[in-house]
């Protein structure tokens, strides 16, 4: 992989590394309760996604809009990988040692909006009782979870950088 292209991605997750980190900081000072905002939620995969497609479409700039497939993806990939990783050392950090009650208070927002959520559609109370039941015994910002958290997102992530890969690719017919 050309040094332009891994620098280049690796800057793009570096600050969006930092764009996340910020943005769970601020939401952590200014009300917790949007921690388990679902349009917050997806309003922070479509910032990945959309520091992703920057990336890699400033990859095919430096090749004058010429860039392989594993160029591409690979472009894609460091920079949300770099950028979902210091996120979550951030969420580490700040729900371990600096402030563990406040992983609390998200787990019991989380398990309202879950039973919210399943009472919308529904669901049978033996299920709300389940999911409740499943949500008390773990603590989302835990290490461990939070490392699992990291792999389920760089796989989701993966499968879209393969599509934007697909999408951005294009071969010089001069090569």
């Amino acid at each position: 992989m050309e040094k332009s292209i891994k620098s280049s991605a690796i800057n793009y997750g570096v600050y969006l590394g930092g764009l996340l980190a910020l943005i769970t900081v601020l939401i952590y000072a200014i009300n917790i309760n949007l921690m388990v905002n679902m349009w917050i939620g997806i309003g922070l995969l479509i910032v990945i996604v959309g520091f992703g497609i920057v990336s890699t479409a400033k990859s095919k700039s430096f090749f004058e809009g010429f860039l392989s497939f594993k160029q591409a993806f690979s472009s894609y990939f460091i920079t949300v990988a770099i950028g979902i990783a210091i996120s979550t050392a951030v969420s580490a950090i700040l729900f371990n040692f600096i402030d563990p009650d406040a992983a609390e208070v998200i787990k019991e927002k989380t398990i309202e909006a879950t039973i919210g959520f399943m009472e919308g559609f529904s669901a049978p109370p033996e299920a709300i009782a389940e999911a409740v039941e499943k949500l008390e015994g773990q603590n989302q910002y835990g290490i461990l979870n939070l490392l699992k958290s990291l792999a389920w997102g760089l796989l989701f992530q993966s499968i879209i950088g393969l599509i934007v890969a697909a999408i951005m690719k294009k071969t010089n017919p001069d090569a």
